[in-house]
């Protein structure tokens, strides 16, 4: 009897987290914006993507080969 009602309450948490995440996921979904609008021309990435994938490849060689800020040590 012990052992049904432990596994009630797991299925019942894990029905719950499912719940709770399947709302979160579904309200961070963006708005799609309208065709003629500036907020669509800021989503629709320029270029080929070979080329979109050679930006994407410097800005990370950028960002990697930027100094770090160096710690004060007193």
């Amino acid at each position: 009897m012990r052992g049904i009602f432990s596994v009630v309450g797991l299925l019942l948490v894990v029905a719950i987290v499912a719940l709770l995440a399947r709302k979160q996921l579904t309200s961070v979904a963006a708005p799609q914006a309208s065709p003629g609008s500036p907020e669509a021309a800021a989503v629709v990435p320029a270029g080929t993507p070979r080329q979109q994938v050679q930006q994407f490849q410097q800005a990370v060689q950028e960002s990697m080969q930027a100094p770090r800020p160096e710690p004060d040590t007193k």
